[in-house]
């Protein structure tokens, strides 16, 4: 048997336990982000001089309309949102209509479309990235938006995790809605997707995220700096600017998928949690 003092000090153990999780992870996911806000608001010479320093001796808050201004972030950042908006359309779309088409349809050769689509997610990008290159410059689309949009919809594990939401959904309401003389299209925008909501905030998630980030395939499909992202456009600059104002460059070009995040993160945690349960 184990005393109630054994117990209460079990429970303070395990307290203490979790207590130091969560600040090794809050320390883990904020620590970075808090470094890039005080080197944005820092100068150079201090960001070099003391960069474990928690507060900067003098903040400069001017870095960040500076460096709007100087390094053109905000010409920079509406690119990025032009090519974000367009991929995370083009991702949402392509992932939604292809799982409807396999989980609900389910047409006579739709097993062999769904191993095709599992098939590409075991063929690193790189591999197909020369290919894809001169189909872009074949197409006469290169420097443009859509030389970044369509490639963004061949996302094969988007569209897996839209049909296993997909086929969660009861059988006997596609049933309903065909007797009442519903074609495919309406089950699809009256049935389907406003039951798809937390899935469909997953993938706008997984889509913004990557997009936002992307590097490569930016750097190499839009070779005119003035239509470049925000991450092809800042390591460019890095060699030319001062530190500091580099820094702040990126801090605003983080903000905006972290307020994305905070906006919908009830939506995303309801379908991660769908997701692994149906998992």
């Amino acid at each position: 048997m184990i005393s109630e003092a054994e117990r209460r000090g079990m429970r303070g153990r395990l307290g203490a336990v979790q207590v130091l999780l969560i600040a090794a992870l809050l320390l883990e996911g904020a620590g970075p982000i808090y470094w890039i806000f005080k080197g944005a608001i820092s100068s150079t010479q201090e960001s070099l001089r003391a960069p474990l320093a928690l507060w900067p001796s003098e903040a400069r808050w001017s870095n960040l309309a500076e460096a709007w201004t100087s390094l053109e972030v905000g010409h920079y950042l509406v690119n990025t949102v032009v090519l974000v908006g367009g991929s995370w359309f083009t991702q949402l779309f392509v992932a939604a209509t292809g799982a409807y088409a396999l989980s609900v349809l389910r047409p006579s050769y739709g097993r062999f479309v769904y191993g095709a689509v599992l098939a590409t997610l075991f063929l690193p990008g790189t591999v197909s990235m020369v290919s894809l290159y001169l189909t872009v410059l074949d197409l006469g689309i290169a420097n443009t938006p859509l030389a970044v949009w369509l490639p963004a919809g061949a996302h094969a594990f988007n569209i897996l995790l839209v049909k296993q939401f997909f086929d969660g959904i009861p059988r006997e309401l596609f049933e309903a809605a065909r007797l009442d003389g519903a074609g495919p299209w309406r089950i699809f925008t009256r049935v389907v997707l406003p039951m798809s909501r937390p899935i469909l905030a997953v993938v706008s998630l997984l889509a913004v995220m990557n997009a936002w980030k992307d590097f490569l395939w930016p750097m190499i499909a839009i070779t005119d700096t003035e239509s470049q992202p925000l991450a092809v456009a800042l390591p460019r600059l890095a060699d030319t600017s001062d530190q500091a104002l580099l820094i702040a460059g990126m801090l605003i070009a983080i903000i905006p998928p972290v307020a994305v995040f905070l906006l919908f993160q009830r939506q995303i945690i309801r379908g991660i949690a769908f997701t692994g349960l149906k998992g």
